[in-house]
């Protein structure tokens, strides 16, 4: 706020003061028109000595903006006009002493005072509009192109137009300044010699002037030589603090300023500056224009040059902001608004600049600009996501330093919306960071397929990354996708914020853990960028949709999300655990949690997957009950096949016993003495009924 009642009360006082030139050089042309009838007519030196007299008293009917001593200077003045009206019967004015004493000084106020202020004024308008000029050009410095020369040849441009604009600025609020003094010298010089040239001329001092007035005239005289004094010290310390200025400003001048000098706060909750705003002007064109943006409270204002005051440019409150990749130039970032409705792209004119916006807009969004010291506010919180945040072999070392013996559990707050499979904690108190995070935990920012158990009925995850899949369940060819048969289907936007591996997950708290890991990493290391995709939640799985080319980039398969809520007080974020096969354990299996940003759609986004796991989960019992039917079905078959088969049996045995019987009674009438000549087939019948009455016994 500093700096924008820095910018602000400037230009209000440089309208002032110029305002203030305006109005003295107005009537010091008037009063110099006055003298100067004085000079040429000798004749009308009675009607201009009463013209001078009359705008003398009408000093103190002006309104200088300046006019801090007007009262003694109105009182000088009047007692000049008296004494002047009282001279003005005089007609005989020597030329030469009114040219010396009285013309010289109110002519070179004029023509030498008056026009500097003038010229200085138009080489300041110069020098700004040549220094915005060069801030555009260095805007527009490709980032994809980069030519050194180019570069350095638009840096020295910026460099050299800041320094003069800096230079000419000085030089013209010194000038203003000076003004000051030598408006008072220049009203009271030419009187005193007017009076003086009087007095000589006419031989009338001791008859028309009093003691009273020479001593009037001296404290005049002596009043000019103290201001002429005065103004000369105060023009030599102005002139001493230039050059200091210069000299500690010379690193300022450069666009991008060594960040070792100048180092990024992140604790800010206000920043003012330059920034370049894009706004569209058809379907793939777009400019840039530069204007002044502040913060107010929770409000990102912006103020166009020659506006009085700055206009709503986008509530900041819980909104979302991070660096993007626009066109071809540097140091941009968005800012969305807490509903996803509206969303603004800026440029920075530097690197800490684009850093510093950033970051004090993230810490407005979390509303730390509330508390009673915002900055140490903002210090604390920043300090403890430093101390608390679990490094990540991501980021090339691991700060073991940095790891917490132990982390307090925050006040336990209302889930809207989660789910487990698991059983839930008895005691929320007795969760400790080891109990949720698994130690020496890395943090993914990037989007890496999981491992997840082979499941029944649930194909692999492998080699379906690069195969283009329709987000509401349309056949787009002659082979069916695996989420067309799906009951549900719904679609959410949101952003990937990174993941980790967990210890536990059979409560929302882990969740809650994760969540504050990853967003404390983000901001120490300053990781803004994060992965817009479409999530597809269907009764089979969960998919990461990229929504440019609807190329699936993840699967989740539903029955491994055993966990899934949102955070307890940004219901834009949230996330969900997956019990995934192959962790870092030593056992099979592990968990792995995924944290994602919404569009204020975290609650829906929990509520569809419950819905889904639900669906999932009656889905799996009517399949069991099918199977379990058809299993039954399949027994009773079986059955009835062995009941069969044990029937033909019966009638096989029977059939041998009618031919056994037979048999016995054709032995009986041929040990009667009889003789029965057999054909070859009766006796092939005889050797089989034989073999089966043997087979009958031994059974």
């Amino acid at each position: 706020m500093t700096g924008i009642v820095k910018f602000s009360l400037t230009r209000s006082l440089l309208g002032v003061f110029e305002e203030d030139a305006t109005a003295i050089s107005n009537y010091m042309n008037q009063l110099y028109q006055a003298m100067h009838r004085i000079y040429d007519a000798q004749n009308e030196l009675s009607a201009a000595t009463h013209l001078t007299s009359k705008l003398l008293k009408e000093y103190e009917k002006q309104r200088f903006p300046l006019g801090g001593d007007d009262e003694v200077m109105s009182s000088t003045l009047q007692q000049f006009s008296k004494v002047i009206d009282e001279l003005s019967s005089c007609h005989a004015v020597l030329s030469t002493q009114l040219a010396d004493a009285m013309m010289f000084p109110i002519t070179q106020f004029k023509e030498r005072d008056l026009k500097e202020i003038l010229t200085l004024k138009e080489v300041f308008q110069i020098a700004s509009n040549d220094h915005d000029a060069a801030i555009n050009r260095y805007s527009r410095l490709s980032k994809k192109r980069e030519n050194d020369k180019v570069k350095y040849e638009v840096t020295e441009d910026v460099y050299t137009s800041r320094k003069k604009q800096h230079q000419t600025m000085m030089h013209y609020f010194c000038a203003l300044n000076t003004l000051q003094y030598k408006k008072k010298i220049a009203l009271l010089e030419p009187l005193l010699g007017y009076m003086q040239a009087q007095i000589s001329f006419f031989k009338m001092g001791s008859e028309n002037l009093s003691e009273q007035l020479e001593e009037f005239l001296a404290n005049i005289g002596t009043s000019v030589q103290n201001v002429r004094r005065e103004m000369d010290s105060d023009v030599e310390t102005m002139q001493q603090t230039i050059e200091d200025l210069e000299v500690a400003s010379d690193p300022l001048y450069m666009p991008d300023p060594d960040p070792t000098k100048f180092p990024v706060n992140r604790n800010l909750t206000r920043k003012a500056g330059y920034l370049n705003a894009r706004n569209k002007t058809g379907l793939v064109s777009s400019t840039w224009d530069r204007q002044f943006y502040f913060t107010q409270g929770g409000n990102l204002m912006s103020q166009a040059r020659g506006d009085v005051a700055g206009g709503l440019a986008m509530d900041i409150d819980n909104c979302s902001v991070m660096a993007v990749d626009c066109e071809d130039r540097r140091y941009c970032f968005q800012i969305t608004s807490f509903d996803g409705k509206k969303s603004s792209i800026l440029q920075a004119e530097s690197k800490k600049d684009h850093e510093e916006w950033i970051c004090t807009i993230n810490n407005i969004s979390k509303q730390i600009y509330l508390s009673e010291n915002p900055e140490e506010t903002a210090a604390r919180v920043n300090q403890s996501a430093l101390e608390a945040v679990t490094p990540s072999p991501s980021f090339q070392q691991r700060h073991e330093s940095l790891r917490p013996a132990g982390q307090s559990r925050p006040p336990t707050a209302r889930t809207s919306s989660s789910g487990s499979l698991g059983s839930e904690s008895t005691n929320l108190a007795a969760l400790s960071l080891d109990s949720l995070v698994a130690p020496d935990t890395p943090i993914q920012f990037d989007i890496i397929s999981p491992v997840c158990e082979d499941l029944p009925g649930q194909a692999k995850t492998s080699g379906q990354g690069g195969r283009r899949t329709n987000p509401f369940g349309e056949s787009g060819g002659s082979t069916k996708s695996e989420t067309e048969d799906s009951i549900l289907h719904q679609l959410f936007i949101v952003r990937f914020l990174g993941s980790m591996e967990v210890k536990s997950d059979d409560h929302p708290d882990v969740v809650y853990e994760t969540m504050r890991q990853i967003l404390a990493a983000r901001a120490i290391h300053n990781i803004f960028r994060m992965t817009e995709s479409h999530l597809l939640v269907t009764c089979d799985c969960l998919k990461l949709i990229d929504p440019q080319t609807q190329v699936t980039r993840l699967t989740f398969p539903l029955p491994c999300v055993v966990l899934y809520a949102t955070h307890q007080e940004n219901k834009r974020l949230f996330g969900f655990v997956l019990r995934t096969s192959g962790g870092r354990s030593e056992s099979n299996l592990s968990s792995v949690c995924y944290i994602f940003e919404s569009n204020n759609e975290g609650e829906k986004i929990c509520d569809s997957v419950g819905l889904a796991k639900q669906i999932a989960l009656h889905a799996e019992l009517d399949r069991r009950a099918s199977e379990k039917q058809k299993e039954i079905e399949r027994v009773k078959e079986k059955q009835q096949k062995e009941l069969n088969k044990q029937k033909q049996i019966e009638k096989d045995l029977e059939e041998q016993s009618r031919l056994i019987a037979a048999s016995s009674r054709t032995n009986q009438a041929s040990s009667e003495g009889q003789f029965v000549v057999l054909s070859s087939s009766q006796s092939e019948e005889s050797d089989l009924g034989e073999e089966g009455k043997k087979r009958e016994s031994e059974a």
